[in-house]
């Protein structure tokens, strides 16, 4: 009897790439394939849904006031409508700016926002609202905060500093010229008075150069020196001393100095679960103190109750978690250290804001971002947004010149050499294929 053998099975064709079975064709990245959103759309589709209902509640917290005061209740609302259109237009710019030009452009922007730090301090040149001269007046244009420009001209120039020797940030003497230049920025910003932006400086850069590859020994020297300041600062200026205290207890000055805290726990109190309802809250009527700008916070939390307060933590958590998804995939070291920077701004600036409200820290005047009124904090925000758009798809957008001829569809070219990508090529979004790492850059390690 005899037993026929199995017949082989016949081998099935290699899938094809998008563009067809030429070598070098890469596949569709693994997230478009299996339907996922990406981290650029992410980030889009929260920013804008935070900076819309941030119009929303900016003419929620203004208008009662405007209205009782004889004025336009729309103002607010308006003003901030103009800067959310600028600030799209400055997105637009970002995401189409080439990346390597803002390394040419950071020292001009460093140099532009130190000498706009120190007009600001000029009498006549610098507008002083409530006791600080942080505004410059532009004709047409309205007030513009330099403390703001100085925040992304930082990160724009330590970013390309690092990235040319990222071998020196292990040094002290590596770090030092970026610590210096930082605390020249802050003390500009100290004088205006404005604590809380010099804090959120000096807390981005840390984060840059960690991620750069700065010693923790070192880094945590400087925040031992920063905190010493602080407190020196904070004894030193009775306005601060009395934030503090507020902090501390508020109930020890419930009409001067805790006025404020308190009146926040109240609205975040009356909010309840549910709310009061939109537009209806009673704190922002004349009781709570910037309730459209940095207590807005306390005026979501009065009218759409825990239930509004936790969308917006969740929807700025998904903004940071995607900006800092982006810093991930970066290519190289400078887009890296700039997804980074920008990440670590946007996320400080929610915590130090939320917190403040909430009372966990003194109030510092930062305000929540996107959804708090102001022209130049929404602008400048729009703008890194751009930005960190722009990294997320020059990331996933590796030209397939880089692909070696006959090679089977998704497999790349090794890295080069001194390539600053090195390992991180898995990270680029795309599928790696079978002969990934015997290109040029495995021979080359060979020879």
């Amino acid at each position: 009897m005899s037993v026929r053998a199995p017949r082989p099975r016949e081998a099935r064709p290699a899938p094809r790439g998008p563009a067809g079975p030429r070598g070098g064709d890469r596949p569709a990245p693994a997230r478009l394939r299996s339907g996922a959103p990406s981290a650029e759309g992410l980030l889009i589709a929260f920013v804008l849904a935070l900076v819309s209902f941030g119009l929303v509640m900016v003419y929620s917290a203004s208008s009662s006031t405007a209205l009782l005061g004889q004025g336009n209740p729309l103002g607010f609302a308006l003003r901030q409508t103009v800067f959310a259109l600028v600030g799209l237009c400055a997105y637009v710019l970002a995401t189409r700016v080439d990346l390597r030009a803002l390394t040419r452009l950071a020292g001009p922007a460093v140099a532009v926002a130190g000498l706009l730090l120190v007009l600001v301090l000029v009498p006549g040149v610098g507008m002083e609202i409530n006791g600080s001269r942080r505004w410059i007046a532009i004709p047409v244009v309205g007030q513009l905060q330099p403390a703001e420009l100085a925040k992304i001209a930082l990160i724009l120039w330590v970013a390309a500093a690092v990235a040319r020797d990222p071998r020196r940030i292990a040094t002290l003497g590596g770090v030092l010229p970026y610590l210096l230049v930082t605390a020249a920025f802050a003390a500009l910003i100290l004088a205006e008075p404005d604590l809380g932006t010099a804090t959120m400086l000096f807390v981005v850069v840390l984060a840059m150069l960690l991620v750069a590859g700065a010693r923790p020994a070192h880094l945590g020297g400087v925040v031992a020196l920063a905190a010493m300041a602080a407190l020196f600062l904070i004894a030193a200026a009775p306005y601060r001393r009395d934030r503090l205290l507020a902090f501390l207890d508020p109930w020890s000055d419930p009409a001067d100095k805790g006025f404020q805290v308190i009146q926040a726990q109240v609205a975040l109190g009356s909010g309840g679960v549910t709310g009061v309802g939109l537009g209806d809250g009673l704190q922002k009527a004349f009781y709570l103190p910037e309730a459209h700008t940095d207590m807005i916070l306390a005026t979501i939390g009065e009218e759409l109750g825990l239930l509004g307060v936790l969308a917006v933590l969740a929807a700025l958590g998904v903004v940071v978690l995607a900006a800092f998804r982006i810093a991930l995939g970066a290519r190289d070291m400078h887009t890296r250290l700039l997804a980074v920077g920008l990440a670590t701004l946007i996320g400080a600036q929610g915590i130090d804001n939320i917190a403040s409200v909430l009372g966990l820290m003194p109030i510092t005047g930062v305000p929540l971002p996107f959804v708090s009124y102001g022209g130049s904090s929404l602008i400048v925000l729009l703008f890194s947004v751009g930005l960190l758009v722009n990294i997320g798809r020059s990331a996933t957008s590796t030209p397939i010149r880089n692909a070696r001829p006959g090679a089977a569809p998704g497999t790349a070219r090794g890295p080069r050499a001194g390539d600053a990508r090195g390992d991180r090529g898995e990270r680029d979004g795309w599928a790696r294929g079978a002969g990934a790492g015997r290109g040029r850059g495995a021979a080359g390690a060979r020879r």
